[in-house]
């Protein structure tokens, strides 16, 4: 048995995608994974990861995050 724990749930504006996280926790014990669940309209894509690998795929993120420029961001934003 594995108990799945809710984390966030983002909508992403221009795709439309939804994306889940979700902490993994499996009863026979070891180390909790990080589930992310990406919906494209029918088409879901699904991958677990290790903290570690959470940690720099975070960090890279916001590494790229932090190059864009307000303006750029604004002008990517439909709203």
């Amino acid at each position: 048995m594995t108990t799945i724990t809710p984390l966030e749930k983002l909508t992403i504006p221009l795709g439309g995608q939804v994306i889940e996280l979700q902490q993994l926790d499996y009863d026979a014990g070891g180390m909790s994974l990080l589930r992310t669940r990406i919906r494209e309209k029918s088409r879901f894509t699904v991958f677990e990861i290790d903290a570690q690998s959470a940690q720099l795929w975070g960090e890279a993120l916001l590494r790229w995050a932090k190059t864009q420029t307000p303006a750029e961001s604004a002008a990517k934003d439909p709203a």
